[in-house]
């Protein structure tokens, strides 16, 4: 069984996506255009308005590039959609994992297994291709840091209405299937867990490259900036600070991940409600907890803590490996949630208690050792080398052409 619970054998009928992947390669005749050496490469991203980890992956990955010289626009992929499909998206997706969860669930299995309703799915998302096409004409390459684009992007580049190298950044630490597409020419991922799971599940070659996450994860906190901040947030010396990230729309049942942290005694819980007051306000009458609204000084919040409890395995997580602070599964969101918190526990990146007691248990031994989820992902190039590269080759081919 693999990780996201199909045998092996169904991931296609009859052939992988690599054998897909190499056919579609032989059959197609991709346009090129006339290189322009004199400019500086432009690089087009897609992402979308779905959480926040899809944007702020592109943003980050917006900035290395133009630091490095590179021209980058980021379009938002929702906004070449139909009005209403935009809002079946956008809002649909929190709408959907808070009050509908089974259907969710249900969504996302069809997806990885039901050709029909993929399919549907599918149809659906070339209304967007006239606006993409617009977005990526003048593009040496463009990027998607969401799964959708990156079905669009692929479709193009495999029927030849994309002459550029397109490259799929997988945010999640769980592939699947709308992440891949034969006709995208790079798939990056975070961590090599996830490489190596889209090719135990897959058998789509994809590319560990590391976190697309602020610097300001990365850098070293002291001991009083610490202090102060457990201050500002009514932490004692001598509390496990346990901080809940929720995402930006404070998805899933975390009532049910706040009461099963405070089993441990020693613990104080900090909540990152995002955008959802009404969280806020259920969670801020909580003896023993901190709710909090959407902040924008996370790197310091996850400094002054001892343990992140996440339910999705998001951005957030990628978020808090890079900054050195242990990560634990509790009571994950359906569909990807629970593939994510699979991948997360396999590849020894982040725990999954299953009752409160043994959450407790884990949060104790937290307290008491160095952390359980230390960075393990082996880089193969900075994201933002690997797109300029692929401009680079791009224009490479281009001259000799």
């Amino acid at each position: 069984m693999t990780a996201l619970g199909a045998p092996r054998s169904t991931r296609t009928r009859g052939r992988s996506l690599r054998t897909r992947h190499l056919r579609v390669l032989r059959r197609t005749t991709r346009p090129t255009e006339e290189p322009r050496p004199d400019r500086s490469p432009r690089v087009v991203v897609l992402t979308a308005r779905v959480g926040a980890g899809h944007d702020r992956a592109a943003y980050e990955l917006a900035a290395r590039l133009r630091a490095r010289g590179a021209v980058v626009d980021v379009h938002d992929y929702l906004d070449a959609l139909p009005r209403y499909g935009q809002v079946i998206i956008g809002d649909g997706y929190g709408f959907t994992v808070n009050r509908m969860p089974r259907f969710f669930d249900w969504l996302f299995y069809a997806l990885e297994h039901r050709w029909d309703v993929r399919g549907i799915i599918l149809t659906f998302l070339t209304f967007s291709e006239r606006t993409v096409r617009r977005w990526t004409r003048d593009a040496d390459v463009v990027v998607s840091t969401f799964p959708l684009s990156c079905q669009t992007l692929g479709r193009m580049r495999a029927a030849g209405r994309i002459g550029v190298p397109v490259i799929s950044y997988l945010t999640d630490p769980a592939p699947h299937r709308m992440w891949l597409h034969p006709g995208v020419d790079t798939h990056l991922s975070v961590t090599s867990a996830c490489a190596a799971a889209a090719d135990a599940m897959y058998g789509v070659d994809v590319r560990p490259a590391g976190p697309l996450v602020g610097p300001a994860f990365s850098r070293a906190h002291t001991d009083a900036d610490r202090a102060e901040t457990r201050r500002e947030l009514g932490l004692g010396d001598d509390e496990t600070a346990v901080l809940i990230s929720a995402g930006s729309l404070g998805l899933g049942d975390v009532p049910s991940l706040v009461s099963a942290a405070l089993t441990n005694p020693a613990t104080h819980v900090v909540v990152l409600c995002g955008r959802n007051t009404t969280l806020r306000t259920e969670l801020d009458a909580m003896p023993r907890v901190t709710a909090l609204g959407w902040r924008d000084d996370v790197p310091a919040l996850m400094g002054a803590c001892d343990v992140l409890l996440h339910n999705a395995g998001g951005l957030s997580v990628t978020e808090a490996l890079v900054a050195n602070l242990p990560a634990v599964t509790y009571c994950p969101i359906p569909g990807h949630g629970r593939a994510n918190a699979t991948v997360l526990a396999d590849a020894g990146l982040a725990p999954w208690p299953t009752t409160p007691e043994a959450l407790a248990e884990v949060l104790d031994g937290i307290s008491r050792t160095s952390p359980l989820s230390p960075w393990p992902t082996d880089p193969d190039g900075d994201v933002a080398e690997i797109v300029l590269g692929a401009a680079g080759e791009r224009a490479q081919v281009a001259a000799a052409s």
